[in-house]
Parts: C-alpha cells; structure tokens; sequence
C-alpha cells in the first residue's frame, strides 16, 4: 500500500457564521502554534461548525483557549496520507468493515499532483478495532 494511516483525534468548535470570525479563529490557531493536520467548516444557521485535527492536541487546546474558542472532544478519527492511487480507500474501507468497524463519515482531497488525504471518523468503541484490523 502506497499510504500511512495514523490514529489521530479531533475537536469540534463552533463560532458565528461570519467571514472575518473563521479567518480570526485561524490566525488565533497559527499564532498559537497549531499545525492542522485537516480541517472542515460545516455552516448551521448562524453559526458555523469547525472540525479541527491538529498535529498536537496540547498545543490546540491552548491556543483555543487564548482565543476563547471552545472545543468539543477529542474525538477518534484515522488520517490516511498517501499515493492517489485507483482503489486505495476501497482498500481501507474493506479491511475496516471485514472487522466489523462503522465508519459514520469520512472525507478527503487529492493535491492534483498524485497525493492524497483521507480523514476516517469513528466512534469510540470502534477505534480499537480499527486499529487492529490496519496494523497500527
């Protein structure tokens, strides 16, 4: 397999749906130090849902609260990085539901130049499943 998958957590926030609060909220986050590793803004009415997957939860955690922002977790999540390669998150997927895994959502992006990420969201009680079933 042309890809690594890692056991990584993340946070939910929410903040107004306004265009000058989701560029703050990440210039608070670089300021502070955060390396995203993924992320994802979902709007809900007035308000606007972040998913945030940092390279260090510590560091996150900190920065969010210098920025007052209130996070939501950690939560179980792979992310897989990789050759974009025909078939590849079939192959995930099929080892995961072999081991009986429920993955509830997902989502990923190609570079357009033969990479590519994948976030895989699960639920407590699979991670451990999961992990055995991927080798990790």
């Amino acid at each position: 397999m042309g890809f690594r998958i890692r056991r990584v957590d993340y946070y939910y926030a929410t903040i107004d749906d306004l265009p000058e609060r989701g560029a703050k909220v990440l210039a608070d986050l670089a300021e502070g130090g955060v390396n995203l590793l993924a992320f994802a803004a979902v709007p809900s009415g007035a308000r606007t849902q972040l998913t945030l997957f940092a390279e260090d939860d510590a560091t996150l955690e900190a920065a969010a609260r210098g920025a007052g922002l209130t996070l939501d977790g950690p939560y179980p999540a792979l992310l897989v990085q990789g050759d974009d390669e025909l078939g590849a998150l079939a192959r995930i997927h099929t080892v995961l539901a072999r081991a009986d895994v429920d993955v509830f959502a997902s989502s990923g992006v190609t570079d357009g130049r033969g990479a590519f990420g994948y976030v895989v969201y699960l639920r407590q009680g699979d991670i451990a499943k999961a992990e055995s079933a991927l080798g990790l």
